[in-house]
């Protein structure tokens, strides 16, 4: 797919998770067939910059390309010195972040809380195009404020004619959170009026639903989040089934114990012994989900302190289910988690 002056492997892209999609996710999610991975998101506040959690953001050290680095904020001058900064430093996406409706990001006017303020999307969008000229610029927002005030259609007509090379729209508006199901005839209708690519998010949980997501709305692509949570093999999955129409069988057991094992190992390297046992622990539970005794095995995960017995944890939960070689069993959909 060409995508922003870039070739991808695919049509299939992360979404920007708040918390989630850090480097060993957005790595690990390449390496299971995912085109192209986008960052959490960035701060635009320059005070900001040299903050740790900032710069761990930003750490895109040995990543598969292309890189795409998410930033957001309020105030175009700002916007357009957080573009140039993460471009001088190895960005070569920046996606503008108007679609996380978590309270902290729009009592700040920032993210979805944008899209009641046209004149000031425009002047962003504007803003930022004009401070990275050799730097492609994608835009992520939802369909809008909320139910009554869908307007997708003017975002994406400003995006267009602001110079943003692609869009990406989740199906639900900044009131609907996370809540009930997302829709898609806002982002067919916006397909159907602009020429730059469009890419559908929201919902899309299983290759049928990208497929059938792609087909009903014309969307150039799909972006997965949640459904990825524990489970990044969604995305070879999904690619399989577009090429051949054709599912993969489940994977086996074995082969989630590893794939949890190289992420963990990944979180270790990445954040330290402290942080990295903390952060494992969600993903852990998002890998043991669905599986027997993983209940019981998820509570006693949460009390564990050190990486040795974190992973003898590990090793010993899926030891006792690999004896049969089983294929994975879901019994629910993955967790919720906020997207940006």
């Amino acid at each position: 797919m060409q995508f922003a002056g870039f070739t991808l492997r695919n049509n299939l892209f992360v979404a920007p998770m708040a918390g989630v999609t850090d480097r060993p996710f957005r790595q690990l999610c390449k390496k299971m067939g995912a085109g192209l991975a986008v960052s959490e998101m960035v701060t635009s506040n320059s005070l900001l910059y040299g903050s740790e959690k900032t710069q761990r953001r930003a750490n895109h050290d040995g990543e598969v390309e292309p890189i795409s680095v998410q930033i957001a904020g309020a105030d175009p001058a700002m916007m357009a010195e957080a573009a140039r900064h993460n471009a001088e430093r190895g960005a070569q996406i920046i996606d503008i972040n108007m679609g996380c409706p978590a309270k902290k990001v729009c009592n700040v006017m920032a993210g979805s809380a944008l899209m009641q303020d046209e004149p000031l999307v425009a002047r962003i969008l504007e803003a930022v195009v004009k401070a990275v000229p050799e730097t492609p610029v994608t835009l992520k927002f939802r369909t809008g404020w909320n139910r009554a005030n869908k307007n997708a259609p003017t975002i994406a007509r400003i995006a267009e004619e602001s110079g943003i090379r692609a869009i990406a729209i989740h199906g639900r508006t900044r009131a609907d959170q996370y809540m009930g199901d997302a829709e898609y005839d806002t982002i067919a209708h916006v397909k159907s009026r602009v020429t730059i690519p469009v890419i559908a998010n929201g919902d899309i949980t299983s290759p049928q639903k990208a497929k059938h997501v792609l087909d009903y709305t014309g969307a150039d692509g799909v972006m997965i989040g949640r459904a990825a949570q524990g489970r990044p093999w969604i995305f070879r999955e999904i690619e399989h089934f577009l090429a051949t129409g054709e599912e993969l069988p489940p994977p086996l057991v074995s082969e989630i114990h590893q794939v949890c094992r190289d992420h963990i190992d990944d979180l270790y390297a990445f954040y330290g012994e402290a942080r990295g046992v903390k952060i494992a622990r969600k993903h852990i539970s998002w890998y043991t989900r669905g599986l027997v005794g993983s209940a019981a095995f998820r509570f006693a995960m949460n009390q564990i302190p050190d990486i040795p017995a974190q992973l003898t944890a590990v090793d010993e939960f899926f030891g006792k289910l690999a004896e049969a070689d089983t294929r994975l069993r879901y019994e629910a959909e993955p967790p919720q988690e906020l997207a940006a």
